[in-house]
């Protein structure tokens, strides 16, 4: 027993020494975003306090990041979130990407898949209230409206 808990130990401060690449970028990430899809204040902070983590190209890490495996599992949820919706790269989506992307945020926020549970536990500031969804449902429905129209919402 005590040769099998060496052998943990030794390999679980070997898998320390093998860490993901961090998602962590200078400048304002939500600028492009922001300034095109003009999302209210309090819509505004929503998304950075429960969003910007795993939907840009900036995360703020929690400490224990910094221990394997946890930060492989972290990587990999930010990398699969980042496929889903970047809002670092809202510039790069043409106007049937961005219009699709406001459906599926509204099709998250009312199944309350989002922000993930996981998240939630580590991060309670980011969990939504009933009136914090319908906020972003109704900011979502009307600037996707504003993309089936015609030119850039102002």
């Amino acid at each position: 027993m005590k040769k099998i808990a060496k052998l943990l130990l030794l390999l679980f401060i070997a898998i320390q020494f093998f860490r993901p690449e961090k998602n962590i970028n200078q400048g304002n990430h939500l600028a492009s975003f922001i300034n095109e899809t003009n999302p209210p204040e309090n819509v505004k902070i929503i998304f950075i306090n429960s969003c910007y983590d795993c939907h840009s190209n900036n995360t703020e890490y929690p400490w224990y990041n910094n221990i394997a495996p946890v930060s492989w599992w972290l990587s990999n949820h930010i990398k699969d979130a980042q496929v889903d919706l970047n809002l670092s790269d809202w510039d790069s989506y043409d106007k049937m990407q961005k219009k699709h992307n406001l459906e599926e945020i509204i099709e998250v926020i009312e199944a309350r898949e989002m922000p993930l549970k996981q998240y939630i536990w580590f991060h309670p500031d980011a969990g939504l209230t009933g009136e914090q969804r319908e906020a972003i449902m109704e900011w979502a429905r009307s600037t996707k409206v504003l993309y089936e129209l015609g030119p850039l919402p102002r």
